[in-house]
């Protein structure tokens, strides 16, 4: 009889109306908007670290094994050349997946259910979308970009290798972060950390069991990241899947909504050059790097190991001011924007500090864990020394980038970026490094570029929060 419910669409509808109830209490009950600022941020900040730090783990299990198991020329081809270009392709969707996770952020503080799902799904179709495309031109380009980098002879097949292997699996990597911005944004930094160290785990067993056991040198240690990086895909995709009311990913409704997607890449796209600015610099350090050898080109693979410490810390201090300032920006309390900045750039340099003291004191047994060869030891050690007391500059850069792409500013910070890069550490690298030949040269650039930044990106701040603020009535 119509109209008639039977049991089964009474279940169906009490099902429904529990779904929404959950999805209801969870978006109510928002620490981040509502709690202790520095209880919450610390919170929010440890899963995002140690996640990051998991992450980065792939590839450092990666440079051990090959480091000591495979050989000299196989260590810079890991963690040099591929790292660059990996670095960069991954950086670049990143900045994508941060623009989708801003505004999701600002969807949840304003408590806007319908947006809130359209962005999700929107979101995840394009990361599945981007990816294809970028593992088939990186697949095709590789030997081109190895190239331009002034690879060496004699590390050009391991990086072939290992970079092709790579760039096919890239769709799991891409669609994992994207998948953990997205959780990231409405608060849950725990369960993206728990996959990553299951899949942790599994890396560094598939790494000895290939390389070691059977042998298969450095493509051995690519197919054992790609597979566990495709584990933590599938991990991150259910349990979105089986989230509540419009946090929830249904495959059914994937679609990209133009409205929402022109917003998430306005954010995303500026914050994705950005990163890639950063990415471009590097392959023209990296050429420079290469012209000193392989024992300095090894010496700086390993020393980029050691400094993923540090941009462990800073990234996830950077991820968690944006959330914060996105989901109370969302929400309409300024004031708590501000005051969340100021707080996480509090906690930022107490973190930055003890590693400063850490990595300075013991990076010569650090340095031991990737080659036993004491000439790229010496060379590794000296390069560590010399940049480590500049991440008091890079980590407060980070934090007002973060607070600001949170409130959905990122235009002139990304300017700042680009000037303080293409018109200060790109023109000293490409004039000064070929007048004066040496490494202390080279690296002196990074504060260059990171000081000029500053200076434009203070001031600016300032101005646009007394004018924010003014808008506020405040």
């Amino acid at each position: 009889m119509k109209g008639k419910n039977t049991p089964e669409k009474t279940k169906n509808v009490e099902k429904a109306r529990e779904e929404q109830k959950m999805g209801e209490k969870t978006i109510e009950k928002n620490a981040i908007t509502e709690g202790v600022i520095w209880k919450q941020l610390l919170i929010f900040f440890f899963p995002i670290m140690l996640g990051t730090l998991i992450q980065q783990l792939y590839t450092t299990v990666d440079t051990i094994i090959v480091g000591r198991f495979v050989g000299k020329a196989a260590l810079a081809s890991v963690g040099g050349p591929a790292a660059v270009l990996s670095t960069i392709v991954v950086t670049f969707f990143n900045g994508l997946a941060n623009g989708a996770a801003v505004i999701i952020a600002q969807y949840y503080g304003a408590k806007d259910r319908k947006s809130l799902h359209v962005g999700l799904h929107t979101a995840y179709l394009f990361s599945i979308v981007i990816s294809l495309i970028v593992s088939l031109v990186g697949t095709v380009l590789t030997p081109w970009l190895l190239t331009i980098m002034n690879t060496p002879q004699d590390m050009m097949a391991d990086s072939t290798i290992y970079l092709r292997i790579y760039f096919m699996g890239i769709l799991f990597t891409l669609v994992y972060n994207m998948g953990a911005a997205i959780m990231r944004a409405v608060g849950d930094s725990r369960r993206p950390l728990l996959y990553l160290l299951v899949c942790c785990v599994m890396n560094i067993i598939l790494d000895i069991v290939m390389v070691v056991g059977m042998k298969m040198g450095i493509a051995g240690a690519a197919l054992a990241t790609v597979i566990s990086q495709c584990v933590s895909a599938i991990l991150v995709t259910w349990s979105l899947t089986r989230a509540y009311d419009a946090m929830k990913l249904k495959f059914r409704e994937l679609r990209m909504d133009a409205r929402v997607l022109k917003k998430e890449l306005k954010i995303g796209v500026p914050g994705a050059l950005q990163a890639c600015a950063y990415g471009v610099t590097n392959v023209v350090i990296q050429a420079s790097v290469n012209s000193f050898g392989t024992d300095t080109a090894a010496g700086w693979a390993a020393y980029g190991k050691l400094d993923l410490i540090f941009w462990t810390v800073s990234s996830a201090l950077g991820a968690a001011v944006t959330t914060f300032a996105g989901q109370n920006y969302g929400a309409g309390k300024m004031d708590r924007v501000y005051k969340s900045i100021r707080v996480n750039v509090v906690i930022s340099y107490i973190f930055t500090g003890a590693i400063i003291v850490i990595l300075f004191v013991f990076c010569e047994p650090l340095y031991h864990m990737f080659t036993t060869d004491p000439k790229v030891i010496k060379i590794g050690v000296y390069m560590l020394r010399f940049l480590i007391p500049s991440y008091l500059l890079s980590v407060l850069l980070e934090n007002l980038s973060g607070g600001l792409r949170g409130l959905g500013d990122v235009f002139w910070p990304t300017v700042f970026t680009f000037g303080g890069l293409f018109f200060v550490r790109l023109p000293w690298i490409m004039i000064l490094t070929k007048i004066h030949h040496e490494v202390e040269v080279l690296l002196i650039s990074y504060p260059l570029a990171w000081g000029g930044t500053l200076l434009c990106l203070i001031p600016y701040y300032f101005w646009r929060k007394k004018k924010r603020m003014k808008l506020a009535g405040r």
